[in-house]
């Protein structure tokens, strides 16, 4: 899938990348709908319809990833939230194998999130993620999300990367299509992001489902 030796930099995406998507969609699907309900006394088909239809209009913005606004919008502790979910902040299958794969063999290794810095701080705390990268950006300290340009011209400024040599996995198509137009050559999506859901299918980037389909054994 990767030919190594035309690669110096790996930008690897948290949720439904290195991480189990699983945490994200219950958090925002389901119990933050059940509390948003309990807190406004609605009906939980009404909770969830009001919040579906805003989360949806946010999409792809900075405001759909941003705790603060959540916070604001539902008045609710996201955090919390967050915190009660915890034992769900899980690895995807071999990523730990191939970060240290990735580090023995003197690849460059980014995180490079859409995720609030409150909600990396809380997965880092429980999965001991970021020891194991060169770098972690999230595109809140930009003001931009992956899905827009600017986040990939400030990237480049900070963390200085030769997209021709650059590898970037991610789930998500929008973000991937965003990177592939800033130039970066090597892209990788991700079959299951959430391991309680079904393998998508139909992609329309190369996609693995195990990190050890990446790692060169020779």
């Amino acid at each position: 899938m990767v030919s190594w030796d035309a690669i110096d930099t790996v930008l690897l995406d948290m949720d439904g990348t290195l991480l189990d998507l699983r945490f994200d969609n219950t958090l925002w699907t389901s119990l933050l709908p059940q509390r948003y309900s309990r807190l406004k006394d609605l009906p939980l088909a009404h909770s969830q319809a009001h919040l579906f239809s805003h989360m949806n209009d946010k999409k792809g913005r900075l405001e759909f990833y941003c705790l603060d606004y959540w916070a604001e919008f539902t008045g609710l502790d996201i955090v919390e939230l967050h915190h009660e979910l915890k034992e769900l902040i899980t690895f995807r299958p071999s990523a730990l194998e191939f970060l240290a794969w990735l580090k023995a063999g003197d690849k460059r290794s980014l995180l490079v999130t859409n995720a609030h810095r409150d909600s990396l701080h809380i997965k880092n705390a429980h999965a001991d993620l970021t020891r194991h990268l060169d770098e972690t950006i999230s595109c809140h300290d930009y003001g931009s999300p992956k899905e827009e340009q600017s986040f990939w011209q400030q990237l480049i400024v900070e963390h200085p990367f030769d997209p021709e040599r650059t590898l970037l996995i991610d789930d998500n198509h929008q973000v991937l299509q965003a990177a592939e137009g800033f130039g970066i050559a090597h892209l990788i999506t991700i079959v299951q992001p959430d391991s309680g859901k079904p393998p998508r299918e139909c992609l329309d980037y190369p996609a693995l489902h195990d990190f050890r389909d990446l790692l060169d054994h020779d």
